[in-house]
């Protein structure tokens, strides 16, 4: 029996599993209109989470043909894994921000071995040692979930309310934990008479127990250096002044008081960088530097592809901290390591 809630005001949430995942599931939100169901972000493509997805919309009077239109979060496949299968069945259309098409586009383009081979060098230059990287090296025939992903059809354009008959939804567009993450404010009174400006879907971005994974944006044809943590605590501002009444996220349960979230989350980031700082007494490269980070487990517990995730928010924290002007590269160093600033 698929787990679904309804929040009122014509809002439910159906939770469609994650296989093998920590998180459990995604939360998949389905909001009425005046031209059928618009879900916001669909879950994992996966047989059972499609099964679920679909109990679910049965429970919530309704069915994936009945679909008129999906708005995903973020390109994630957890978020966006069933988009294609709910078109398929209704022929709705399916919109998201352009960064992230953009992400979506290069990946059904690029041949698996070369996300394989990106990734090789990412880690080499990172300091990760020979045995963690050749794997990567000989995956030349594997595939990886996510690798073909529907292209959305629409864009969603920040600040804009979305074509949706009856509702006040408007986009918020909250980089950090993707290029084109976005959050969506719901502009109506909360069916409950809760103080605040709305409801918020907060996809990836504000979650009410754990923090997101903030890694970097990986482009192999783009050397931007680019900020993703520091975006990520300016649309972390961004949210707070929203005020939303209650925030619907894409996992664990909904709740309130979004500003005090936030705070702790600014606050969270803070500390971690002040701890990553005082690591960097010693020249580290990202690799050793992840390494010595405080994680929900001890690095030699931490799976293979868990540790280039970990690897990757090093990165993230170690440019933040240069753009900062607190911490700097060693010029000369080969894979590249980080000092902190005198």
């Amino acid at each position: 029996m698929a787990l679904t809630f309804d929040h009122g005001g014509g809002v439910r949430s159906v939770a469609v599993p994650i296989p093998d995942n920590p998180l459990g599931h995604t939360l998949v939100y389905v909001v009425d209109t005046g031209r059928g169901p618009v879900l916001v972000d669909t879950g994992w493509d996966d047989p059972a989470s499609w099964e679920a997805l679909t109990e679910g919309l049965a429970a919530c009077g309704t069915s994936p043909a009945d679909v008129h239109g999906v708005v995903i979060t973020h390109h994630h496949p957890d978020h966006h894994g069933l988009s294609g299968r709910v078109r398929e069945a209704s022929g709705a259309w399916v919109a998201m921000h352009a960064a992230d098409i953009a992400i979506v586009r290069r990946t059904r383009e690029a041949p698996p071995e070369r996300w394989f081979a990106y990734m090789a060098a990412k880690l080499e230059a990172a300091g990760a040692p020979e045995d963690h990287v050749a794997p990567l090296r000989a995956a030349r025939g594997r595939t990886l979930p996510g690798l073909a992903p529907a292209l959305p059809d629409r864009e969603i354009v920040p600040g804009e309310l979305l074509g949706l008959p009856g509702r006040r939804l408007r986009a918020v567009w909250t980089p950090g934990h993707t290029p084109g993450h976005v959050c969506l404010h719901l502009e109506e009174d909360h069916p409950a008479g809760l103080p605040g400006r709305g409801r918020l879907f907060s996809g990836d971005h504000l979650l009410p127990e754990i923090t997101p994974h903030i890694g970097l944006y990986e482009d192999p044809d783009d050397a931007t250096v680019t900020d993703p943590l520091g975006d990520y605590l300016a649309s972390l501002e961004s949210v707070g002044r929203l005020t939303p009444a209650e925030v619907l996220p894409a996992h664990q349960h909904p709740f309130t008081a979004a500003g005090s979230r936030v705070q702790d989350l600014l606050v969270h980031h803070e500390h971690r960088l002040a701890s990553l700082l005082a690591l960097l007494s010693e020249p580290l490269t990202p690799w050793q530097l992840a390494t010595r980070m405080r994680w929900n487990r001890p690095w030699d517990e931490i799976p293979r592809s868990s540790r280039n995730i970990a690897v990757s928010e090093a990165e993230s924290h170690l440019r933040r901290l240069v753009k900062q002007g607190r911490a700097e590269p060693v010029p000369g160093t080969d894979p590249v390591t980080y000092v902190r600033t005198a």
